[in-house]
């Protein structure tokens, strides 16, 4: 497991770099998330730029004017933000040791905060000083949707990342007030408390209703627009959940008793005999994650087809929530295990995900009808989050008797959307069809 950077390059290059411990891999992959994700809507929004989908709207600039104050106060704060922090940390001892905490804190370093604060700010000036007219112009450009990406993808960032706590909230509100309680009393700090359990439908609901909007003021087609999206939106979740996989952020899937763990983290066959020990073994901590060991579900799944233990059962050592029981030979922080093997759900996902990806850019171009590859998308996102989420660790509803996640009530909606939209297509967008 690799909650940042630093343990990476410590175990496969044989460095330690202690920057690299301020840079959480979940995060990190978090962003390849959205370079993907842009990548690949500029893709689709310009080839449908080509078929004529969508319009332009024009804009009026003014080009030749010298850098304003508040873009040079903007430059120099964020160049501030990256000296006294990122470069800062490097002048303090034990800085890295928790880099949450330390992001958090009002620790850095004022010199360094200053200094690139003030490169940031003369390279704007240099810049807007190099395009400077003897007299500013006023000029009208034209602007596609495909030059819009940036906004796109930093308001589905926005909104995607206040939905999904929001949704993690009303999931899971004792948990939530909880944290926010041990955050109140020093116990844990304000990263863990934004940071941890976010849910990514409510991320994908919220998002949806801002770009809707940001896609109507700015006159952009939305039924063109979800279909573009939707190559980008699948891509996008697939790369986000190696972030999950790789860190280790809580989000993985229920006990495999096929399994058991060694002190040092390795999933090891075992017979139910030696499963029933370990559960007595790990009765405390288990206990204080499900109430009673009898309501810990379970299921048992031997490896097959000569795929690797981890693939079945995984004890995320190392993970970045710092669940489990301690490892063997490890100090400090992140070293924790899973004392029983779970199912590695956000593997199971990200391969699922990166092939329906597949299949939506191979078949972009044959659905001509708009609205049928969005349609195709929530069928693929609702039906492969129903299954996983048979074995994955989650808050459960209890509706009309059945016990049910908000994660299998909304992508049951998502496919019934899905199923509707891409029926109903031809008879709503056929008209719309090039």
């Amino acid at each position: 497991m690799y909650p940042n950077l630093y343990y990476f390059f410590k175990e496969v290059f044989g460095i330690e770099i202690e920057g690299f411990k301020i840079i959480n891999s979940f995060g990190f992959f978090v962003a390849i998330a959205f370079i993907g994700a842009a990548w690949a809507l500029t893709q689709e929004l310009k080839r449908k730029q080509k078929q004529g989908l969508f319009v332009y709207t024009e804009e009026e600039i003014i080009v030749g004017k010298p850098a304003s104050a508040s873009e040079l106060m903007i430059h120099f704060f964020l160049g501030f933000i990256f000296g006294f922090k990122i470069l800062g940390g490097f002048f303090l001892p034990n800085a890295f040791s928790d880099p949450q905490l330390y992001i958090f804190s009002g620790q850095g370093n004022w010199w360094m905060g200053l200094l690139v604060g003030g490169v940031f700010a003369w390279i704007k000036y240099n810049e807007k000083n190099k395009l400077k007219l003897p007299t500013p112009e006023k000029r009208t450009i034209r602007i596609w949707p495909h030059d819009r990406v940036g906004d796109l993808v930093i308001y589905a960032a926005i909104f995607g990342f206040a939905g999904a706590k929001l949704f993690d909230i009303l999931e899971a509100p004792s948990a939530f007030f909880s944290m926010l309680k041990a955050v109140k009393e020093g116990k844990q700090d304000v990263g863990s408390l934004l940071f941890s359990g976010l849910t990514f439908y409510g991320g994908l609901i919220v998002a949806t209703i801002a770009i809707i909007v940001y896609a109507k003021k700015h006159k952009i087609g939305i039924i063109y627009l979800a279909d573009a999206f939707a190559p980008a939106m699948m891509l996008a979740y697939a790369l986000g959940r190696i972030g999950c996989q790789v860190a280790g952020d809580g989000d993985w899937g229920i006990v495999n008793s096929a399994f058991i763990s060694n002190n040092i983290g390795e999933s090891i066959l075992a017979t139910p005999e030696q499963f029933t020990n370990a559960l007595h073994t790990h009765s405390a901590y288990l206990s204080s994650k499900f109430g009673t060991i009898e309501q810990m579900h379970h299921m048992s799944i031997q490896p097959f087809l000569g795929l690797p233990n981890w693939m079945f059962g995984y004890t995320y050592p190392h993970n970045v929530v710092g669940d489990g029981v301690a490892l063997a030979n490890c100090s400090g922080v992140h070293c924790n295990y899973l004392p029983l093997p779970v199912f590695p759900t956000p593997f199971y996902e990200l391969t699922a995900c990166l092939i329906l990806f597949l299949i939506l850019w191979a078949v972009r171009s044959k659905l001509k009808i708009p609205g049928q590859l969005a349609g195709l998308y929530l069928i693929f996102n609702g039906t492969e989050r129903f299954f996983i989420e048979k074995i994955r660790v989650n808050a459960t509803y209890n509706l009309a008797g059945m016990k049910i996640t908000q994660a299998e009530i909304i992508s049951l909606i998502l496919v019934i959307a899905g199923v509707v939209l891409l029926t109903m297509s031809k008879k709503w967008f056929g008209k719309l069809a090039k």
